[in-house]
């Protein structure tokens, strides 16, 4: 499954809203050395129940919008 995902860092807390077909995503961390991407799998993974090696970026590792690929 694919998922289209919007990234704001440096958020005053981590919160998921769905906005359309989009994935809104709020984070603590910054976008810098991949601490947010890496806050970004975590976050996924705790909210949808997978392991975190399923979940992955496959587009957009330096941009605020992503395509994550969750393996079933």
């Amino acid at each position: 499954m694919k998922v289209m995902v919007r990234v704001v860092p440096r958020a005053s807390r981590n919160l998921l809203k769905e906005e359309g077909n989009i994935l809104k995503v709020y984070l603590t961390k910054p976008a810098q050395d991949g601490m947010a991407n890496a806050q970004l799998i975590k976050l996924l993974s705790e909210h949808l129940g997978v392991a975190k090696s399923k979940v992955r970026i496959v587009q957009g590792g330096k941009s605020r919008n992503k395509i994550i690929e969750i393996d079933d």
